[in-house]
């Protein structure tokens, strides 16, 4: 949770940002119109190549999907953040990001010289848009995390996106457990299979998360979590 906003910001749908978050901030994302997502990667700002590893985020903690109580790891086995509250309660890490080819076959071919903001970004494009500012290109991107968007498996073996409109806006909060470079976009979905390109804005709220107390959730909802945040402690041993 979050103690007190101190910065507020709305990205639109089709947007990309980037920031640095510091070990012990939080960041609550809220999709306003109940019809967004969020593509996002994390990597340690002091070594870039240590990065979100979403095999590992599934694996070790025993589920398909992520929410509240989940962690998300690194490849070096630590934890970049917890997710300690989460309206949603179903985001997908699996399907990865959409690409120029899925959008324009989807909605149509559109480019921002000729259409401004209503032009339609790609999930690929964006996040190399962000990682370039830190000298970081396609093959330094890993499987990215999308909240918002629940995905689930056909009894075919076929990944599905779920539409799920929200009464309310759903948000999600992140606790920060290491200093952590975050790229993230609001394009579609690469299965979102929506009538007109869904541009829905992000609300993102930055400020201290509270403590973490013996019995949080994220620390106690698995082994393998708890080695988590040990890897953490070692990694910060001293500083």
């Amino acid at each position: 949770m979050i103690k007190e906003s101190l910065y507020k910001t709305q990205i639109p749908g089709g947007g990309h940002w980037s920031l640095r978050m510091a070990k012990g901030t939080a960041m609550r994302l809220t999709d306003l119109e109940g019809t967004g997502n969020v593509g996002m990667l994390f990597y340690n700002p002091e070594n870039l190549l240590e990065r979100y590893n979403a095999p590992d985020t599934l694996k070790c903690q025993h589920t398909f999907k992520l929410t509240q109580g989940h962690c998300l790891y690194s490849d070096m086995g630590r934890i970049f953040c917890s997710v300690t509250e989460d309206t949603f309660g179903w985001h997908d890490t699996l399907c990865g990001n959409s690409t120029a080819v899925d959008i324009d076959k989807r909605w149509g071919k559109r480019d921002y010289q000729s259409h401004r903001n209503q032009w339609h970004q790609n999930g690929q494009d964006a996040f190399l848009v962000e990682l370039a500012k830190y000298g970081l290109s396609q093959a330094d991107m890993p499987a990215n995390l999308n909240l918002f968007s629940k995905v689930i498996t056909q009894e075919d073996g076929r990944l599905s996106w779920v539409t799920q409109p929200n009464a309310q806006p759903a948000h999600v909060t992140l606790r920060f457990e290491m200093d952590s470079l975050v790229i993230l976009h609001t394009c579609p979905h690469p299965l979102n299979n929506a009538e007109t390109y869904p541009a829905s804005p992000i609300l993102i709220e930055l400020g201290m998360a509270q403590a973490m107390q013996d019995d949080d959730l994220c620390l106690n909802a698995c082994p393998e979590n708890r080695r988590g945040f040990e890897n953490n402690a070692l990694y910060y041993l001293g500083r």
